[in-house]
């Protein structure tokens, strides 16, 4: 749980001290930065340069404290444009040498005073190169951010971050998912219908979709196949969240009836995972994720490497070298990670479904792997054919 207690440290000519406490004792000094309290969650590292904004306010990231690798952060202020949900989902932010002014011609405010306003508990001032080189030794574990005028002792606030939550076991999806369904109508001529279940889902995707002609219902996380099936769908989109997949039994029942109408079915980040255990695959903590907006992955379809945009901490154990037989046909890993030979897709031979851990939207990110939309589309075309 995040508290703030007052003001924006860019307004005063010194901002109140900071300290960073990982699980495993070490800990880190610098000065607070947006709001001044205390606030818990799962250290992890993004290698993004660019797209801040975007990271923000990805639900993916509920109840993380994300750590920039990249130096310098805020350059750019804040705009109106680019949130990928309605707030900033980041449990706290870290980083090392923050914008003292932001410049950018769509910029309405400063990071600073949007974390501030949000009530988001970051430091900054601190070695984030050394904080990353032990996260990466040690892997993704549990961290506090502590800041104002008063702190406790050490040793009170490394207790504190030992009695937080793991993310091993922790159920999100449904705190980030909408409560009621919406519809993103789509662009231009409609083509398609397609049901998307709301794990967490960011704004820019079922945008790709509307900007193809598909007309997306967004259905809450707690959605049944009934739900699903009753907007008449072409096709089902299963969205990427936060958390444990192994929690995530109601929707992965969804999927199974979803795949047992040989409904075409597309699923990314945490929907990989759920498709993955609709499969039978089970799923497993990585030490430190992927996250950033650079990670290589080949398509074994094609043979083809992207870069591509990731946030996730968990994967599927599925086999690389053979095809696997599932309850509803052949299945195969479509794609990897190149850096660590990671499951990054899954599809099916027999059955239109398939899907890729990572975040085609591009938002942040490159434009790489545009393409699976277009190949969820002509699912639906075959299908529908």
């Amino acid at each position: 749980m995040t508290t703030s207690q007052q003001g924006n440290a860019s307004q005063r000519k010194e901002a109140p001290p900071a300290v960073l406490v990982l699980e495993d004792g070490r800990t880190f000094r610098g000065r607070a930065y947006g709001a001044v309290g205390v606030t818990f969650g799962e250290a992890v590292f993004s290698t993004g340069m660019t797209g801040y904004q975007e990271t923000l306010t990805d639900p993916s990231y509920h109840r993380q404290v994300v750590v920039m690798t990249a130096p310098h952060v805020g350059n750019t202020g804040v705009n109106d444009d680019d949130p990928e949900s309605g707030r900033i989902w980041v449990a706290g932010y870290v980083v090392r040498d923050p914008a003292r002014v932001p410049s950018n011609w769509r910029s309405r405010r400063s990071l600073d005073d949007e974390l501030v306003a949000q009530g988001v508990v970051g430091i900054s001032g601190i070695d984030t190169r050394a904080l990353t080189r032990h996260l990466r030794e040690r892997g993704a574990m549990r961290v506090g951010i502590f800041s104002g005028n008063a702190l406790p002792d050490d040793g009170t606030m490394l207790a504190e971050v030992r009695q937080a939550p793991e993310m091993k076991g922790a159920s999100l999806y449904e705190e980030v998912a909408t409560k009621e369904a919406y519809v993103v109508p789509a662009i231009g001529e409609k083509k398609f219908t397609v049901a998307a279940v709301d794990l967490g889902i960011k704004g820019m995707t079922p945008h790709r979709m509307a900007e193809r002609g598909i007309e997306v219902h967004v259905l809450p996380a707690t959605a049944t196949a009934e739900d699903v099936f009753a907007v008449a769908p072409d096709g089902v989109f299963f969205s990427n969240g936060p958390g444990d997949p192994a929690t995530a039994d109601g929707p992965v029942a969804v999927m199974r009836e979803v795949l047992a109408r040989s409904t075409p079915l597309f699923g990314i980040c945490f929907g990989n995972q759920i498709l993955g255990r609709a499969l039978g695959f089970g799923t497993y903590k990585l030490k430190y994720g992927h996250r950033g907006i650079n990670q290589p992955v080949q398509d074994r379809t094609t043979g083809k490497v992207e870069v591509t945009a990731h946030n996730h901490g968990f994967a599927v154990d599925a086999p690389l070298d053979r095809v696997s037989d599932t309850p509803y046909g052949r299945a195969e890993v479509s794609h990897v990670c190149l850096n660590d030979q990671v499951v990054e897709g899954l599809q099916l031979l027999d059955r239109p479904a398939f899907s890729v851990q990572y975040h085609p939207e591009a938002a942040a990110g490159p434009h790489d792997a545009a393409y699976l939309f277009d190949r969820f589309v002509s699912l639906m075309e075959g299908q529908r054919a």
